[in-house]
């Protein structure tokens, strides 16, 4: 079965979304050992989180690029995550979902979140034909991810090189067992009722 162009995959729970991202050590090592992100960590700048493990890996080139070398699996509240794309412009104008490019960038400043959709790639981090999804989080965006979203903060740069050591050494279904599992993520779905709340 063909995946869709634009869908949300990412590991879930019914409460919960992971998402990826890259740091420094200085940053990302205290955001691990602490699980929420350090104060040197700017809330004030535009900080993109990606649902797709491979995607990230592309971006940071399996934790090897400079200042990207802290891998970092971001535990955040579904709520949060769906806030997030509630209030989301796209990164870029697009005709017939923009009335005009005046009233895209009109909508672009008003938005603290803006959604972009790449290429996925594949284990060789080649492009697939059907996309990842982006979040660029700002200004009120920034400050919820870090200060009320966030649940848990992992340091996944361990797996980031095993998962490269196997591909690199052409065992790709062994690289593939490694991953985490990304599965569409459907917001509208309805979420367990808690046992306390059953008669």
């Amino acid at each position: 079965m063909s995946v869709p162009r634009h869908e949300i995959r990412a590991q879930h729970t019914a409460t919960t979304v992971t998402v990826y991202q890259a740091y420094p050590p200085s940053i990302g090592l205290p955001a691990a050992r602490d699980g929420r992100f350090p104060s040197a960590w700017k809330r004030d700048r535009m900080t993109w989180i990606k649902p797709s493990f491979l995607w990230m890996m592309y971006r940071c080139g399996w934790g090897t690029k400079e200042g990207q070398e802290t891998v970092l699996a971001v535990e955040i509240t579904r709520a949060g995550f769906a806030w997030a794309l509630e209030n989301a412009e796209l990164s870029h104008y697009v005709r017939g979902v923009h009335p005009d490019q005046d009233s895209w960038k009109r909508g672009l400043r008003r938005s603290p979140t803006r959604v972009q959709w790449d290429p996925e790639r594949d284990l060789a981090l080649n492009p697939l034909p059907h996309r990842s999804l982006q979040l660029g989080l700002s200004g009120e965006a920034a400050r919820r991810y870090a200060d009320e979203w966030t649940v848990s903060v992992r340091d996944v740069t361990p797996l980031a090189r095993q998962v490269h050591t196997a591909v690199r050494g052409g065992h790709q279904e062994a690289a593939a067992a490694l991953l985490p599992v990304e599965t569409p993520l459907d917001l509208r779905a309805p979420r367990p009722v808690p046992a306390s709340a059953t008669p």
